[in-house]
């Protein structure tokens, strides 16, 4: 009789408890590029201690920063294929793969990060693009204005430039393909020894890459115009499945913390760009150039056949690249 209760009174505790035990945590991994010291690779870690503290634990996010888990090329078919569960990469690095998006990448003149970052979300959110359609995008953020790096020799005309190798990925490689240099296509991660070696003769990329990168270490002149201003638009992402797997109020929780990490990411850039340059002028011998206003001029106009051969590239995808030029015309402020 005493067994019998005893019995009894487990399978009612258990009962009782079920519901919660059922509620084990979610696993989910996160896979980024970018080293963990690097402020955008905090801010991605913040992002998921901010996911798991709104969910109450309910989701536990692994983290694996400077490509641990998936390369920069490889992380976007890495969540398509659950390699990890979340991804954040640049559009840059799988060239054609997102068409419409692209655009926002192009040498529309950026100024700041925050501009950059507000433009890329706008862009999503109005065209919704269909190469994005196999994953959930959390959100976008980019970087500020794009600039040329060069080791060796400074550059102050277009005709400086030619002949010149520099790491450009995207639609940077275009940019200055349109102005007599050779473009070579290769991730953050293998430039400074590529500039180093000699490889490639400097790169174009954001001034906070000079820090963020130890870049300034390798290059010896800036040149600094915003005349072909570009940025590089990162995506975060994460597995369309996983996604429809989690509770309403995990996914409100995500949505959430990411509309918030939009605006971080956008000032951390800036506050990066301004770190960058401190870095860069810190470094024996580095000097930034001014281009003359004439020849600045020269160097937007030499832009003009990049913004068609976009509306070409969204024309075979489907898509009116023309109206998405137009967009972020009239919404780049």
């Amino acid at each position: 009789m005493r067994l019998l209760f005893r019995v009894a009174t487990l399978t009612l505790f258990l009962g009782f408890f079920a519901p919660a035990m059922a509620a084990s945590p979610v696993k989910l991994s996160y896979s980024n590029f970018f080293p963990p010291t690097h402020i955008q690779s905090i801010l991605a870690e913040e992002w998921c201690r901010e996911v798991e503290a709104r969910t109450g634990g309910q989701v536990v996010i692994d983290y694996y920063p400077a490509g641990t888990l998936t390369k920069p090329k490889d992380t976007y078919d890495g969540v398509v294929q659950r390699i990890s569960d979340i991804g954040l990469s640049a559009l840059g690095y799988t060239k054609g793969r997102f068409p419409v998006l692209s655009g926002v990448d192009l040498p529309m003149g950026y100024t700041s990060g925050v501009q950059a970052t507000r433009l890329a979300n706008a862009v999503y959110e109005q065209f919704k693009p269909k190469e994005f359609d196999d994953v959930h995008v959390l959100y976008f953020h980019a970087h500020g204005p794009g600039k040329l790096h060069t080791a060796g020799k400074p550059v102050k005309t277009m005709e400086d430039l030619k002949g010149m190798k520099i790491r450009a990925t995207g639609n940077s490689a275009a940019v200055i393909s349109a102005m007599g240099g050779n473009p070579v296509a290769m991730s953050m991660p293998d430039s400074y020894q590529s500039i180093q070696k000699g490889v490639v003769n400097g790169g174009i990329y954001p001034v906070e890459t000079n820090k963020g990168w130890k870049m300034g270490e390798v290059v010896d002149y800036l040149t600094d115009t915003t005349a072909v201003a570009y940025t590089t638009t990162f995506f975060v992402v994460i597995n369309k499945k996983v996604w429809a797997s989690l509770s309403p109020e995990a996914q409100q929780a995500m949505t959430d913390v990411s509309l918030e990490w939009i605006t971080k990411h956008g000032q951390a850039w800036d506050d990066s760009d301004a770190e960058g340059l401190e870095f860069f002028l810190a470094q024996k011998g580095n000097a930034v150039v001014t281009l003359d206003p004439a020849e600045a001029e020269r160097w937007t106009k030499a832009m003009e056949p990049i913004f068609g051969e976009y509306e070409a590239e969204c024309a075979k995808a489907g898509a009116d690249g023309k109206a998405v030029l137009e967009f972020m015309r009239a919404n780049l402020n």
